[in-house]
């Protein structure tokens, strides 16, 4: 009878994953020997961890994760929730984060909110159902309400961009929203601005409440009154750079010189809605955003802002979530972030520039 000599072969040739057995037999020491030289174990000498390391690169070995989970009592996995993948605030933090977690061997499972406080709850409870060793939020909008919703949980929760946490249970790593805020206000007041606009956003609200605050304190500190018509929080869209283009007309008619933005994404909306209107940027209108994403550099002109260290961000958060896995109690941490003054801030135009720019002056008074 004829064989399918095809299928046969197919058969024979599927290759066996290598196990510590087929390592410690080559390497002629028991099993646990091997298990303890591929965990770095002290007890094994450096010379016999080294041979066994090499035999395991030689032969390909490839670790069992679910052995490794059950031995541990881990899943050696992180999970991440962001806000949206469309923020490009996210992706460098993301990589900070990885590049700790792969180094600790540890894997990263990421998911979004869609900015939905909702879907939040849900993605936490999902990433608590899988059993992951962690988790760590970028943008969270529930912070405040984290000890109520998950007090019974035992996974620990580092909240990336949020400060100030309503509950020792809870850990943050984040730059001073405030004081980056004031710093940023503070470079327009001394380029001799006094008319200064505040854009914000309703999807952010702790962070949108702090760098308010810092923009408050550095105008109170200056002597300058707070003109609620410079403040401009649009209701009507998540859409960070939509904010800023449909922001410009409302603080062109308030009298603005120049704008502190919530973030980079709605400098980056005022500057196009300028250039479409035909204003000079910053001869008619300086402008500073907030976090330094890549785009920020290239803008036209451009773009001054305040540098969030962001990879820095995420590096912090895994060490201090890698910290608390190893039984110890990491202190929060608020990272220093930087003033980057490029080309779209500069000293006011004078009331003769801003007619011929068709731009409305000054209020007589607003007090």
């Amino acid at each position: 009878m004829e064989q399918d000599h095809g299928v046969q072969s197919r058969s024979h040739s599927r290759p066996t994953a290598v196990s510590i057995y087929d390592i410690a037999r080559r390497a002629n020491v028991s099993p646990s020997t091997v298990s303890r030289a591929l965990e770095n174990h002290p007890r094994i000498g450096a010379e016999t961890r080294k041979r066994i390391q090499e035999l395991a690169r030689e032969m390909d070995y490839v670790p069992n994760a679910v052995a490794r989970s059950l031995i541990a009592n881990r899943t050696w996995t992180i999970g991440m929730v962001l806000a949206t993948i469309a923020d490009p605030f996210m992706g460098r933090v993301v990589e900070g984060v990885e590049h700790v977690a792969i180094e600790a061997g540890f894997n990263v499972f990421v998911s979004t909110s869609q900015n939905d406080p909702q879907r939040e709850i849900a993605v936490m409870k999902m990433l608590k159902q899988r059993r992951v060793d962690g988790i760590i939020v970028i943008a969270s909008h529930l912070f405040d309400q984290y000890p109520r919703l998950f007090y019974r949980s035992k996974t620990p929760v580092i909240v990336i961009n949020e400060q100030k946490p309503p509950s020792d249970a809870m850990h943050f790593v984040s730059v001073d929203d405030i004081r980056e805020a004031y710093r940023a206000v503070e470079h327009l007041l001394k380029l001799g601005h006094s008319r200064i606009g505040y854009i914000g956003v309703t999807n952010r609200p702790k962070s949108n409440q702090h760098r308010l605050q810092g923009y408050r304190e550095a105008l109170q500190a200056a002597s300058i009154p707070i003109d609620p018509a410079l403040i401009i929080v649009p209701e009507e869209t998540q859409d960070h750079m939509r904010i800023g283009e449909i922001s410009l007309e409302p603080l062109l008619t308030a009298g603005a010189t120049a704008v502190f933005c919530y973030n980079d994404a709605v400098a980056i909306g005022l500057l196009s809605a300028c250039s479409k209107r035909g204003l000079a940027v910053p001869e008619d209108l300086s402008i500073i955003g907030f976090d330094d994403i890549d785009i920020a550099a290239y803008t036209v002109p451009p773009l001054t802002t305040v540098r969030q260290p962001r990879f820095q961000l995420g590096q912090r958060a895994m060490l201090m979530l890698l910290a608390i896995l190893d039984g110890q109690e990491p202190e929060n941490e608020i990272v220093p972030g930087e003033l980057v003054i490029r080309q779209t801030t500069a000293r006011p135009a004078s009331d003769q520039a801003r007619r011929q720019a068709h731009i409305p002056l000054r209020p007589v008074d607003v007090r």
